[in-house]
């Protein structure tokens, strides 16, 4: 196992640390692609649980592709489903953060992801063609065989691994195997890829359900909540059993799943570190995730462990970064783990080998947190009935804005309008991140935001 190197050992902001990471030079260019949700293309093919979608909510999560902003330097290029509002852009200037050349595509189609939407744009694509020929890669949010295409049809070097290893390390059913490999405590659970597996999971879960606890099964590619069934009775264990035994019979077989105990829970940890492509793992961070029925809402940090519960994750880090990067995986990797009511730990319940929200917050957290501060990073649900250009949000919160140390950075605005269009009221989202000087006054300028942005919707 490597050592695992510290968070500020390398004296290295994150652009140029991740830069190193990828490619082993921190001056390599990038271009930037928030492919988020990308686990639904690594889904394809594979069976899956019910699901709904929420109207709108594609379109909304697929502009989550202005992220890609915040980790790009100066010199860096994003590609984007649209262009980002101008006055945004000067927001995140006037703080002091770097904005790269930003490239939208000729058209979007709001139910595709931004990588779609480029492959479908000749003119953007002769553009990454000459960024190839200048040396630039590209540095997805995550990989499929969708950046793989982008990438053949350009020539743009990918700064990350193949889309089939991501795919196999980003697997539940992977992050179980590798937990029980490496010694490291997780729930009662059991892993499913065929039906033999499956008929012997589920009869050890209905000793746990007839016992009256709830055991939940997940799909080896959910995310965002998505993906995964909370069982609390025997007939409904029974019923997920034989649809999906018959659908893997009508499939050759094949499947991927984890059924696990329910665990009870004090907080939900989300943890990053990044391996390098020699192997070297460099630990980023610890922070408490913010979730609701299983549904990512944000970060807040930093998180409230003692110095045994950081060791543990430290220590987590470092085995997890090794067996990954002996399975030929490098880059950015966030581990969901968990801490129970009594304070012990389940270090890893699921890894996610690519970029995660708390990525995204990396820039501004070093750039914009002091020692002492807390900070909270999430997003605002509104409800609008026009397109809310960013001057009239900057308006209604302007001294609530980041300055002198405290407040707010909206870093990513256009989330709040991309549902937009069809003349019927809508859902949309304002991402942020606070900083304060205590848990008090975090707390207060995040109900004070709530406030005023509950106000506009009555008038947007």
């Amino acid at each position: 196992m490597r050592d695992l190197v510290s968070g500020g050992a390398m004296g290295l902001d994150f652009n140029r640390r991740l830069k190193t990471a990828l490619t082993g030079d921190s001056g390599t260019p990038l271009v930037f692609l928030g492919n988020f949700e990308v686990e639904q293309r690594w889904a394809l093919g594979e069976l899956g649980l019910p699901r709904l979608s929420a109207p709108g909510g594609t379109a909304v999560v697929n502009r989550m592709d202005e992220f890609a902003l915040l980790p790009a330097s100066a010199a860096d290029h994003v590609l984007v489903k649209a262009p980002p509002d101008p006055d945004h852009l000067d927001h995140l200037r006037e703080l002091g953060l770097p904005v790269p050349t930003v490239h939208a595509v000729a058209r979007q189609d709001a139910q595709r992801i931004v990588t779609e939407d480029v492959l479908d744009d000749p003119a953007l694509l002769d553009v990454l063609r000459e960024l190839a020929a200048a040396g630039a890669r590209l540095a997805p949010h995550g990989v499929s065989e969708l950046e793989e295409r982008l990438c053949d049809v350009t020539g743009l070097p990918l700064a990350a691994p193949g889309a089939a290893l991501c795919k196999a390390v980003n697997s539940k059913v992977y992050s179980r195997i590798a937990a029980d490999e490496l010694g490291l405590r997780q729930p009662r659970g059991w892993t499913c890829e065929t039906v033999a597996e499956l008929d012997a999971a589920v009869a050890a879960a209905r000793e746990l359900v007839e016992a009256g606890t709830k055991v939940v099964v997940k799909e080896a590619f959910g995310v965002s909540g998505k993906g995964i069934a909370v069982v609390d009775s025997v007939r409904r264990l029974d019923r997920l059993h034989r649809m999906l035994a018959e659908k893997a019979g009508n499939s050759g077989g094949r499947m991927a799943f984890v059924i696990e105990q329910w665990v009870a829970k004090r907080a939900d940890l989300n943890y990053q570190f990044t391996v390098h492509r020699d192997a070297t793992v460099r630990f980023d961070f610890v922070k408490e995730a913010l979730t609701d029925g299983g549904v990512h809402k944000g970060h807040r940090f930093p998180a409230a462990l003692d110095a045994d519960q950081l060791a543990v994750v430290e220590k987590s880090a470092a085995l997890i970064g090794s067996r990954l990067a002996a399975d030929g995986y490098y880059g950015v990797v966030g581990v969901d783990a968990l801490v129970e009511p009594n304070g012990e730990l389940f270090p890893l319940l699921e890894i996610n080998a690519r970029n995660n929200m708390s990525t995204y917050q990396l820039p501004l957290q070093e750039r914009f947190t002091g020692a002492g501060q807390v900070a909270l990073a999430r997003h605002h649900a509104l409800r609008l009935t026009r397109p809310l250009p960013f001057a009239e949000a900057r308006a209604a919160l302007d001294d609530l804005l980041w300055k002198d140390g405290t407040g707010l950075v909206v870093d990513n605005f256009a989330t709040a309008n991309a549902a937009a269009g069809s003349g019927e009221p809508f859902d949309g989202r304002l991402y942020g991140f606070l900083v304060a000087d205590s848990t008090d006054r975090l707390g207060a300028l995040d109900a004070e935001i709530s406030a005023r942005l509950a106000g506009m919707e009555a008038t947007a």
